[in-house]
C-alpha cells in the first residue's frame, strides 16, 4: 500500500502548478529518489494509461503506457485491457425507501452488504464486487441497489434516521491474498510502530471478513458512529467495541445506528470503516451517497430531479477477465477512472444548467477537476467555467471557477452551465495534466488518468426552458469565520513516520493505544497538522464541521530530525520540538474553495502545517425515535485520521475523546497541546 517517504526538502505552494518549485538539501534518500524521477520535475507525464483527444465524431481509447523510469510496476502488476472511452451510459444509483412504521418520528432502513456482480464497462466481462441493498418496504422480494456501491439515501434535515446494517458479505475476501499480507506483517501493510510500542494484530487470526459503516460528516452519537473496532463479521463475530442500538432486534450479524440528519443541507456519504481492512472493503464497492435536503432549498432555484447528477469517482484496475484488481501493493493508485460504477462513461445533457455532486471517494487518488470542450473553439476561452455552491458541510458562497483539486472524501457541489456550448458539442470531465495520485505528486509512481467522463450536449430542451436561478445571483447564506481567541486551544498532530515507506501514525502513537487527547465539551480549538512528509493527507475528523484557519510552511527536514531525537529519546516533555522554531514564512490564508466553507476534511500538504479550526465540541445527547441509549454520554471518545485509506488502515489514526466542561484540566499526554 503506497506509503509516503520521509521528509525532505519539496516546498508547497498554494495555488500553484502541481510541479515543484524548488528542491533544497535534505534527506539524502529523497535525493536518490529525486535523481529517478527527474521527468517529473520537467512536467513529464507518468502512469499507466495515455489518451489521445480523438477529433469529434472519432472513437477514443484509453491504452496502457509505461510507467516512467524508476517507477516500474513489479512483474506480473495487472494493467487494465485497452477500453473504448463513452461507450457506457453514466448510472444513477438508485434512492432507498424508508418505512416510517418502525420507529414513529424517524425513517427506518434496513441495508444489507452483500457480493454480486458488476460491469464495469462494456467490453469488460462482469466482476464479483460488493454492495449495498435496501430491503424495499414495498416489495420485499426486489430490493434496492445495483451490485457496486450502494442506494443513495435522500432524507430531511433533523427528521432522523434509523437504519439495521446486516453483513451477508462471504467470509473469505475478495483480496484474501492482501489479508494474508497483513496477517503475515508484510512490511508495506502490516502497522508497525514506533518505540517503545509494539504490533497489535488489527484482526483475529480467524476473521477475513469484517464490516461497520460509518456516516462520513454526520453528526452522530458515538455508538452509531462506526468507529473501526464496532466491526461485526458475516457469521455474528464483533470486534470489542461492538455497539447496536435497540439489541433485542439485532442478529449476531447485524447492528442498528440512529443518525440525527441534525447538519446543514448538505451531501455526506457512507462506507465502510472496518478495523484493518476498510481500503480493500471500500474498494470492493463498500461506499454510497447520504443527501441532507432542507425544504427551505425549494426555493433557491437549484437544478433538481434530472438535472442533478451525483458523480461518485473513483480509480480501479481491472484484471483482462474485467474483474477488479488491486494493485496498491505493487504501486500507488490504479489506471482507470470510474464514475458511480462505470469507466469513462457518458451523460446525454439539454442546454441549461446542472448541479453536478461530485464525491472522491477514491482510495487514494487526488484529481484536479475541469470541464474541457470539443471542439475547442466550441467556446472563446475552454475549459467551460462553472460554479462552485457548497462543499463538504454544504452551501457557500458561489465561486466561479476553472478547475479545483479535490483530495478523497471531499465532496464539492457545482453548478455547471450547457447552455453555454452549442448543441452537439462535448465537454468531457478531464484531470489536470500531470497529476499524479498523490498531491503533490513528486513521490507518485502510480497511473496517470486524464479523461474521466464526457456530457453530450445533444438533448432537446424540456419543460419550457430553463427556470433555475443563475449561481451568481443565488442567494446562498454567506458563512461567517469563526474567529479564534488568544486563549484558543491549540492541539498538534504530527504525520509521523519512523521508517521509509512503512507505517504512519499521529504524534507517533498507535491507534489501538487509548485516547490521550481529552476536549472540553462546548470549547473551542484549533488543530495543528504538522506534515513533514513529501504527500499531503487529506484529514478527516468525525463529529464535527470545521473552517480552514491557515497554512504556513516549516523546515520540514529539521523538524524530523528533532521529532526523530524526541521519540529515541524517552519522548521528554521538555525535550518535544517546538513548532513555532521551524517555521520558514508566514501563514498562507486557505484556498478560496475552502475558505469561509463548513469542511469535514481537510488537506494538509507536504511540508506545511494545516490549521483548522472547531467551534464547538458538542456531541448529539438527544434520543433518537425514543430508543434507549440512542445519544451521547460523556466521556464520548471519536476518531479523527488520514483519508488516504491505506493509511488510516496503517495506524494513521487516532481517538479522542469530549470530556465534562468541567471535568478539570485534560492534556494531550504528549505535551505538545497549548
Amino acid at each position: 500500500m503506497a506509503f509516503s517517504e520521509r521528509p525532505g526538502a519539496l516546498h508547497f505552494v498554494p495555488n500553484q502548478p502541481l510541479y515543484p518549485l524548488c528542491v533544497t538539501q535534505g534527506d539524502e534518500r529523497l535525493e536518490t529518489m529525486i535523481e529517478r524521477r527527474k521527468f517529473l520535475m520537467a512536467g513529464g507525464l507518468g502512469g499507466a494509461a495515455m489518451f489521445s483527444r480523438g477529433d469529434l465524431g472519432t472513437r477514443s481509447y484509453a491504452a496502457s503506457a509505461h510507467p516512467p523510469a524508476g517507477c516500474e510496476d513489479p512483474a506480473g502488476t495487472p494493467n487494465t485491457p485497452p477500453l473504448e472511452k463513452f461507450v457506457d451510459p453514466l448510472p444513477r444509483p438508485m434512492t432507498a425507501i424508508s418505512d416510517p412504521s418502525v420507529y414513529p418520528g424517524a425513517d427506518y432502513y434496513e441495508v444489507t452488504m452483500r457480493q454480486g456482480s458488476w460491469r464495469f464497462h462494456r467490453d469488460l466481462e462482469p466482476s464479483p464486487v460488493w454492495g449495498y441493498w435496501a430491503t424495499n418496504p414495498h416489495d420485499p422480494h426486489r430490493p434496492i441497489g445495483m451490485g457496486y456501491l450502494g442506494p443513495t439515501f435522500s432524507v430531511t434535515r433533523d427528521r432522523p434516521t434509523v437504519v439495521k446494517w446486516r453483513n451477508e458479505l462471504p467470509t473469505t475476501h475478495m483480496f484474501q491474498s492482501v489479508i494474508k499480507m497483513i496477517r503475515d506483517k508484510a512490511p508495506v501493510v502490516a502497522p508497525i510502530p514506533p518505540p517503545p510500542y509494539k504490533y497489535v494484530p488489527q484482526f483475529p487470526d480467524d476473521i477475513d471478513v469484517w464490516n461497520v459503516v460509518h456516516q462520513h460528516g454526520g453528526y452522530t452519537a458515538p455508538q452509531s458512529d462506526g468507529l473501526p473496532l464496532q466491526s461485526f463479521s458475516p457469521k455474528g463475530f464483533h470486534a470489542e467495541g461492538y455497539t447496536t442500538l435497540d439489541p433485542s432486534r439485532v442478529k449476531p450479524n447485524e447492528a442498528i445506528y440512529g443518525y440525527t440528519n441534525h447538519d446543514h443541507s448538505c451531501m455526506l456519504w457512507y462506507h465502510d470503516h472496518a478495523m484493518g481492512m476498510s481500503a480493500l472493503n471500500v474498494y470492493a464497492g463498500l461506499a454510497g451517497l447520504y443527501l441532507i435536503r432542507d425544504p427551505a432549498d425549494e426555493r433557491l432555484g437549484l437544478p433538481r430531479g434530472e438535472f442533478e447528477v451525483p458523480l461518485i469517482l473513483q480509480d480501479r484496475t481491472f484484471n483482462s477477465n474485467g474483474s477488479l484488481a488491486y494493485t496498491m501493493t505493487d504501486r500507488e493508485g490504479e489506471d482507470t477512472p470510474v464514475v458511480n460504477g462505470k469507466a469513462y462513461p457518458y451523460l446525454a445533457v439539454e442546454r441549461r444548467r446542472y448541479r453536478l455532486r461530485i464525491l472522491n471517494a477514491s482510495n487514494e487518488r487526488f484529481w484536479r477537476l475541469k470541464f474541457d470542450v470539443d471542439p475547442r473553439d466550441a467556446l472563446h476561452e475552454p475549459p467551460l467555467p462553472f460554479w462552485l455552491i457548497g462543499t463538504d458541510g454544504g452551501f457557500r458562497a458561489p465561486l466561479h471557477m476553472l478547475d479545483f483539486l479535490i483530495s478523497p472524501a471531499e465532496r464539492y457541489d457545482l453548478i455547471v452551465d450547457f447552455s453555454q456550448v452549442p448543441s452537439g458539442t462535448k465537454v468531457k470531465l478531464t484531470n489536470y495534466p500531470g497529476t499524479q495520485v498523490h498531491f503533490p505528486g513528486i513521490p507518485g509512481c502510480g497511473p496517470e488518468i486524464g479523461d474521466i467522463m464526457e456530457f453530450r450536449v445533444t438533448e432537446r430542451l424540456s419543460g419550457g426552458g430553463d427556470r433555475t436561478t443563475p449561481p451568481e445571483k443565488l442567494k446562498l447564506r454567506a458563512i461567517a469565520p469563526i474567529e479564534p481567541k488568544p486563549h484558543t486551544r491549540r492541539r498538534e498532530w504530527v504525520v509521523y513516520q519512523h521508517q521509509l515507506y512503512r507505517t504512519m501514525t499521529f504524534n507517533a502513537v498507535p491507534y489501538m493505544e487509548p485516547s490521550q487527547d481529552f476536549i472540553k465539551e462546548g470549547s473551542t480549538e484549533i488543530w495543528e497538522y504538522i506534515n513533514p512528509n513529501h504527500d499531503a493527507h487529506p484529514m478527516h475528523v468525525h463529529l464535527v464541521n470545521f473552517q480552514v484557519l491557515n497554512r504556513q510552511p516549516i523546515d520540514a527536514a529539521a523538524y524530523q530530525k528533532d521529532y526523530d531525537k524526541w521519540i529515541y529519546g524517552g519522548r521528554k516533555p521538555k525535550d518535544h520540538p517546538v513548532l513555532a522554531n521551524y517555521f520558514t514564512g508566514p501563514p498562507v490564508p486557505p484556498d478560496p474553495d475552502e475558505a469561509l466553507s463548513y469542511k469535514d476534511t481537510v488537506k494538509a500538504p507536504a511540508q506545511m502545517v494545516t490549521r483548522i479550526i472547531i467551534q464547538e465540541f458538542v456531541p448529539p445527547k438527544d434520543e433518537i425515535a425514543s430508543i434507549p441509549d440512542s445519544g451521547a454520554t460523556l466521556p464520548a471518545t471519536y476518531i479523527h485520521h488520514c483519508h488516504l485509506l491505506e493509511h488510516e488502515d496503517d495506524d494513521l489514526m487516532r481517538p479522542w475523546t469530549i470530556v465534562d466542561h468541567d471535568g478539570g484540566d485534560q492534556g494531550s499526554g504528549h505535551g505538545h497541546g497549548h
